[in-house]
């Protein structure tokens, strides 16, 4: 018996061992800024914003995010943080010039992320992990896209959904 107990041991520490890891990577823009200072480079989120920031919490509720990334501008922290206190996550900020570097792909595989953007970097970003140009910049009035990238061992899949 103890024969079988151990064969059985091995037998399952070598298959979780060549288990497929999944990363699942939700990206989104911003939610709606405010606009009434046209030079204002960093503005913050309008009302909608701020209730669309809301909406994001729930949308999330049930899933087990690992981390939460935003660029450092007001509007994407702003609509990164009710998500991230919600799941009592710390918001790692990243760089949009350095997007899925070798850095981020360790720190992430095999997480489930929210990436918080912009509507030029949103699209690039998802391209970027799928290893092909799929998406276009977003419109400027886009704020309800979600953009779902998952990797598991031999194979990216991805999908937008809106989230009104």
């Amino acid at each position: 018996m103890k024969k079988y107990f151990f064969l059985f041991l091995f037998a399952f520490s070598l298959f979780s061992c060549t288990s497929d890891e999944t990363t699942t990577y939700y990206l989104i823009r911003h939610a709606e800024k405010d606009r009434t200072d046209k030079t204002n480079r960093n503005p913050n989120l309008n009302d909608k914003g701020l209730e669309r920031a809301k909406k994001w919490v729930e949308y999330f509720k049930n899933i087990d995010l690992d981390a939460v990334y935003s660029t450092k501008y007001n509007r994407t922290m702003q609509t990164a943080t009710p998500t991230a206190e919600n799941k009592k996550l710390e918001i790692i900020n990243y760089n949009p010039r350095k997007m899925y570097d070798s850095i981020f792909q360790q720190n992430t595989k095999g997480k489930t992320v929210l990436v918080v953007g912009h509507s030029n970097t949103t699209p690039v970003f998802a391209n970027k992990i799928l290893g092909k140009k799929k998406y276009e910049w977003m419109k400027d009035n886009d704020n309800a896209s979600l953009f779902i990238v998952t990797i598991t061992e031999d194979k990216k899949t991805s999908k937008i959904e809106k989230v009104e």
